[in-house]
């Protein structure tokens, strides 16, 4: 009985250091990074690729931003309800209501400036065979 567990303490002694072994090899495996993980271009190939796609959402969310307020997500319809919560004498409300309409509104011209980039982007990748120059 003595000898099984001496031997079952031994197994477990070399498991648990099997383990080990494995785990601190995974680990420094881990922390050293791959020499692909740096950038080797400007990603511009890809971003030719995908520009048409983004100028599309932009179009779609500038749509409904700039749309009345019987469209969800607009600012005239956030600004309603602004002016309801006012109205009504909900003060936090509109002060929390009043914050969202005002990046509402600074996100349109922020995508405004995104497509006039992009717009430059598309003629740069017109003139560099999309990007793979």
């Amino acid at each position: 009985m003595y000898v099984r567990r001496r031997r079952r303490t031994v197994l477990t002694g070399a498991a648990v250091a099997a383990i080990l072994a494995g785990t601190t090899g995974a680990a420094v495996a881990e922390s050293t990074p791959a020499p692909s993980a740096t950038p080797t271009g400007d990603g511009a190939r890809a971003l030719c690729k995908r520009a048409p796609k983004i100028d599309h959402r932009i179009d779609r969310v500038l749509k409904r931003l700039n749309a009345s307020a019987g469209q969800r997500g607009s600012i005239a319809r956030l600004q309603q309800r602004v002016d309801n919560a006012k109205s009504a004498g909900h003060s936090e409300i509109a002060t929390y209501l009043q914050d969202r309409l005002t990046f509402r509104k600074s996100l349109v011209t922020t995508l405004e400036q995104r497509q006039k980039d992009l717009a430059e982007v598309e003629s740069w990748c017109k003139d560099h065979n999309g990007g793979a120059s």
